[in-house]
């Protein structure tokens, strides 16, 4: 695998997160071409490692957020671990942590003892709420996170459902990898490091501007209605059931392809040629209720397949709802390329997704496997200048 043609070759992380905000950020920063030092607990590793459901040894989840790193296990308690710590920080240009906040400066290993170590560090933590504020204090745990950026609260009928993605733990490791990327930019001009302070749920809340845009349009003095919906309250823009009880969702949002579909299936009567484009993410008001039962009248006669077939020869976006199973044999996840197999000495040839900028070349084609618990912790200690009898006392603890 050829790295020294990538956007951060060159570049070197120390990374002290764990599960996935922090875990995901840094391994699309090794598939950028940094190389990447993962500093986990001894024994226990990352606890990731011991999700399920697993391979032979460790799990998917693992294997799926840590691929492309070195691991080095180090005791961040004990004095000679913290040594090894301050020394990885002397020679690495970024630092990634994702504790709680304050347990870094306990351990003495905070930006302010970083920035003194190495003044162009750049120290990036990721936390639920930010370092500040009165719920600094909580775990960002992502159903919690979720729930107050307003995004669970937006179902017509106000009964919220556990999503099914972990939203915030993925803003927050976008926002990370960006900021990081940035402050590299911003060092290359000023050769000043910086301290970032990345919040998963501001990094959401971030993403929220169609939630929030009624408030917003309410706190400006404006009546906020009708909102813009995209929440199941709109009938074109909504899940349905197929004829063999599968879920269909369909976006016929506008105008145009309402009116193709309609003709199409021979149902004229349902366009009405003063719709708007301020119609289009609306609940279509009475209008809705009758193309609601039309639409679920209609996509009852066909089964899920037969609903693929019909996207696939008309272009319309109307479309089965996937399985996690369904995705792994999709024909378009195959032409794409966006899963990849890799040989690992102990799990055997397991999947894993490919970075969707190594296409443009900017990210690494392949992978190189998820590491074993501390599998390069001699490496990376004589990388970090410890001398052979050193590393023989560290490891032989």
């Amino acid at each position: 695998m050829k790295t020294n043609h990538l956007p951060l070759s060159g570049i070197k992380i120390v990374d002290f997160s764990r599960l996935l905000p922090g875990p995901w950020a840094t391994q699309m920063l090794a598939e950028l071409g940094a190389e990447v030092y993962k500093v986990e607990e001894p024994e226990i590793g990352d606890p990731s490692r011991h999700s399920y459901p697993r391979y032979k040894e460790n799990s998917v989840y693992f294997h799926a957020t840590n691929g492309s790193k070195k691991s080095i296990t180090v005791d961040l308690r004990e004095p000679s671990g913290k040594e090894v710590a301050k020394r990885l920080i002397a020679n690495c240009d970024v630092v990634v942590e994702s504790f709680r906040p304050g347990l870094m400066k306990k351990l003495g290993l905070d930006y302010e003892v970083a920035k003194e170590i190495n003044s162009a560090i750049i120290y990036c933590s990721i936390s639920g709420f930010g370092k500040t504020g009165s719920l600094s204090h909580i775990a960002g745990h992502d159903l919690v996170i979720q729930s107050m950026t307003g995004l669970l609260g937006c179902a017509p009928d106000g009964q919220a459902s556990v999503p099914g993605m972990q939203s915030a733990d993925f803003a927050g490791s976008l926002y990370c990898v960006i900021a990081i990327q940035a402050a590299l930019a911003q060092r290359a001009k000023t050769g000043m490091g910086c301290d970032i302070d990345i919040s998963m749920y501001e990094s959401l809340l971030n993403m929220c501007l169609i939630p929030l845009s009624t408030p917003f349009a309410k706190s400006a003095g404006y009546s906020g209605e009708p909102r813009m919906e995209s929440f199941g309250g709109n009938p074109r823009y909504s899940i349905y059931k197929s004829k063999d009880g599968k879920n269909i969702a369909i976006t016929l949002l506008e105008f145009k392809i309402w009116k193709e579909f309609c003709l199409k299936i021979d149902r004229p009567d349902l366009i009405f040629q003063d719709e708007t484009p301020a119609d289009r993410l609306s609940t279509h008001g009475e209008r809705g209720i009758v193309y609601r039962q039309a639409l679920q009248e209609y996509f009852s006669q066909f089964t899920w397949d037969e609903i693929m077939e019909h996207m696939l020869k008309t272009g319309i976006a109307i479309a089965p709802v996937c399985s996690p199973q369904d995705v792994m044999n999709l024909e378009h996840v195959k032409e794409r390329g966006a899963i990849d197999w890799l040989d690992h000495p102990i799990e055997g040839k397991i999947p894993y997704l490919v970075n969707p900028l190594a296409r443009a070349g900017l990210a690494i084609e392949s992978h190189l496997p998820a590491p074993l618990l501390g599998e390069n912790s001699e490496e990376i200690l004589k990388n970090i200048g410890y001398s052979t009898e050193e590393i023989k006392g560290l490891l032989n603890k």
